[in-house]
């Protein structure tokens, strides 16, 4: 189902291909290159690839919107929000879900940073969202969902969950949140160029669609040309055009993700994850991310021909479908044997 010629230990980054993805992008080029078809049947991987992300985050079709990156998902809840609103985030957040909100500085946006251990006991009353990721990057830290969602209520503050670290690996009903947006190319093995956002039905009619085109429209291949206005009623209207073939990938890729239980996932990771960490004389976690302070870490990895990376100042490993034992065993040799 997947090919990795080195031990690959970094989804958190981008993850790998399935097969019947990689056949099927290559039959999409293949076509492309010979002008032997439309492109009708590579925009309609969109669509697919839309029901699929519903299915997986627990939501309607009708609330999920298709984007390229979560860094424009957030500057278009950002700028709906009132001027004077307050936004609480955590201190090492990844900045794609933290820029978008600083930038609204000059509306009288005040983003207030607090270290992610505090950030659920720091929601009060003046706090119109929460920006957080549901995994942080750098850490691999998984932040307490359901008490997120407690307080906010209690406190009535929206939340804006990045969930590009967690969506593939970890159960996520997105229902709970205001917002959810996730970048496809890491634990959802797609291409990069895709991302989903998925809102609560309130907040449809409520954000301003400020890159609506064509694809946006109620009927899209009648709003090509000229007014009125005519956009869709749902999520859609918050659609940008697809990237043809990242969107082919991303429906395959989905595809393949749907013949897997993501609890049964979750588990698999967190057991590799667990068994590095253990090894490593380090309390194990609930993550599928492990985070080690190893001196010359970097070099060691790349000596022992390990993919993994370095984030704020520590090695990170990252394990999905694709890692087994042996390849825990081979990071746990290369960075303390």
């Amino acid at each position: 189902m997947w090919e990795p010629s080195t031990v690959y230990l970094n989804t958190a980054s981008y993850g790998l291909p399935p097969t019947p993805m990689w056949d099927g992008l290559q039959e999409a080029l293949r076509a492309w290159r010979a002008g032997s078809t439309g492109w009708l049947p590579w925009s309609e991987k969109t669509q697919e690839a839309r029901e699929a992300f519903a299915r997986l985050v627990g939501v309607s079709s009708d609330l999920v919107a298709v984007g390229s990156n979560v860094s424009a998902f957030a500057g278009l809840v950002a700028g709906s929000l009132p001027s004077g609103s307050t936004v609480l985030a955590p201190e090492i957040e990844f900045t794609s879900n933290l820029f978008p909100w600083m930038i609204q500085e000059d509306r009288g946006i005040k983003v207030r940073t607090v270290p992610q251990a505090d950030l659920i006991d720091e929601i009060d009353d003046d706090t119109t969202l929460v920006a957080v990721s549901a995994v942080q990057s750098a850490s691999g830290e998984v932040t307490r969902l359901d008490d997120l969602v407690d307080a906010s209520r209690r406190h009535g503050a929206q939340i804006f969950l990045d969930a590009t670290q967690a969506c593939g690996w970890l159960p996520l009903d997105a229902s709970k949140f205001d917002f959810v947006a996730c970048g496809a190319y890491k634990w959802l093995m797609s291409p990069r160029g895709t991302a989903f956002l998925t809102m609560k039905e309130q907040h449809v009619g409520s954000l301003r669609p400020v890159d609506a085109g064509w694809f946006a429209g109620d009927e899209v291949h009648d709003s090509y040309y000229g007014p009125p206005l005519r956009l869709a009623e749902s999520a859609r209207r918050f659609d940008i055009s697809p990237a043809w073939f990242s969107w082919v990938g991303t429906a395959l890729a989905l595809e393949v993700l749907e013949g897997f239980d993501i609890a049964e996932i979750a588990a698999h990771n967190i057991a590799l994850a667990n068994r590095f960490l253990d090894g490593a004389g380090l309390e194990s976690g609930n993550s599928a991310i492990a985070s080690v302070d190893v001196e010359n870490g970097e070099e060691r990895l790349q000596a022992a021909g390990i993919f993994g990376a370095v984030r704020a100042g520590n090695v990170r490993l990252a394990f999905h479908l694709y890692n087994t034992e042996a390849d825990a065993d081979a990071a746990l040799n290369a960075l303390f044997g």
